[in-house]
């Protein structure tokens, strides 16, 4: 597929013609700022996200990060706590970074022209190679729809899983199916040339919550999903293959 899940991580390493990326989505720094302002109240976990993510740099030496979108939490110009956990993080990055942009990126262009290797995609997405890249909070662009294998932010998706004895338990997954051509040639209103693949990345950040894709009546978010997935299998982050998500 050119994009291999890391065990047990919420990340993928893409072979991007003869470039390696490390992918992640949504990793939403400063969202415990968020959160307070929702009456939740959490101890930051800015400076362990930070270190998980340059152990998983170290882990797969890649040559360049992509997030699918939503660095920030905060939906502006960045301030206070959320201020420093991205500079600190960006401080420590050693390779060049690509932020797909997403919904919660609007206005991170001013902040982030003051890091060396940072560079901001539009909304609609780009291709690295045969791998394309998308936040999913909009439709991706025909370019990008026509990549072998395209990556999507934004859903988190998680699945409940219950036992015998009534026991519930939430986990983040990945989900992974073909990609279904008919409501992006609708949208775009032409027709396009689509045989690859999808992955939808679970959250980086695991205090973002996420879309439960196998409870019925939940909706996902993006305006492409479920219908542009087809096929859609989930998958553990430690590998576990769950089968048909709706089945779960």
């Amino acid at each position: 597929m050119g994009v291999e899940p890391v065990p047990d991580e919420p990340a993928a390493v893409a072979d991007c013609d003869g470039e390696r990326a490390l992918v992640i989505a949504d990793y939403h720094a400063g969202i415990e700022r968020g959160l307070r302002r929702q009456g939740v109240e959490l101890s930051s976990d800015a400076g362990a996200r930070r270190e998980r993510l340059l152990a998983l740099l170290d882990r797969t030496d890649p040559d360049r990060l992509v997030v699918l979108g939503d660095l920030a939490h905060a939906i502006g110009d960045p301030e206070g706590a959320e201020r420093e956990e991205l500079t600190a993080l960006l401080d420590a990055v050693a390779v060049p970074v690509t932020l797909v942009k997403g919904n919660h990126d609007g206005d991170l262009e001013p902040f982030l022209d003051e890091f060396d290797g940072v560079t901001v995609t539009p909304s609609h997405g780009t291709r690295i190679g045969p791998v394309g890249f998308v936040h999913g909070h909009t439709w991706p662009s025909p370019d990008v729809l026509r990549a072998d294998v395209l990556c999507v932010g934004h859903e988190h998706p998680v699945v409940r899983m219950e036992d015998e004895v009534g026991g519930t338990r939430v986990e983040r997954a990945w989900l992974r199916g073909g990609l279904d051509p008919e409501p992006f040639e609708a949208f775009h209103d032409l027709g396009l040339d689509v045989r690859g693949d999808m992955v939808v990345f679970p959250a980086f950040n695991d205090r973002s919550g996420g879309t439960w894709v196998n409870v019925e009546g939940q909706e996902f978010l993006s305006p492409f999903l479920p219908d542009g997935l087809a096929g859609g299998e989930a998958y553990l982050l430690d590998g576990t293959r769950l089968g048909d998500y709706r089945r779960v």
